[in-house]
């Protein structure tokens, strides 16, 4: 694959349309979206830098790779119950960890593809449903805790791109 991924559309989610889950998965979208976008145009070298001597597994790539294990879990597994492997099997989580073929537009592909995979375990779920896997957690506290983190993680992104090459803004 290419050393760059190319940036994708974005769009702030209506503030006047849509019911609960819908605004929710939009703001994922959106943040989703700036995600990918803030590794867009990067070099392998660049997004594999971890440049925060606090945080050295930190890195553009390794925050994508770590959103993609947090859709697979929360979303797949935990909300929709689905049968696929836990991205973060080890400790340290293993989701930050970069492997030699890793680059740009292979990571973003992999975190879009669990887009697709997260979409087909919810579909036909309510916000106040339980979740599959263990029912321990409603489909609306799920969600809202992946906004939460993806949100989170598109901060460092806004700084590891800062570092890379100076780009700011969303």
């Amino acid at each position: 694959m290419s050393n760059t991924s190319s940036k994708v559309e974005r769009a702030w989610p209506d503030p006047l349309s849509g019911d609960e889950l819908t605004v929710q998965l939009r703001f994922l979208d959106f943040l989703r979206a700036t995600a990918v976008n803030k590794v867009a145009g990067l070099s392998r070298e660049q997004a594999a830098a971890a440049p925060l001597p606090s945080s050295p597994r930190m890195s553009a790539l390794g925050v994508v790779k770590h959103l993609t294990a947090v859709e697979r879990w929360w979303l797949s597994i935990e909300a929709g119950g689905a049968d696929a492997p836990s991205l973060w099997a080890g400790s340290p989580d293993p989701s930050w960890d970069l492997a030699g073929e890793d680059d740009p537009a292979s990571v973003v592909a992999a975190y879009r593809a669990e887009w697709e995979q997260s979409a087909a375990a919810l579909a036909g779920l309510t916000p106040g449903d339980r979740t599959r896997r263990g029912g321990e957690f409603t489909v609306r506290w799920v969600l809202a805790h992946v906004v939460q983190e993806t949100a989170r993680h598109v901060g460092h992104l806004d700084a590891l791109r800062e570092l890379a090459d100076g780009e700011v803004g969303e």
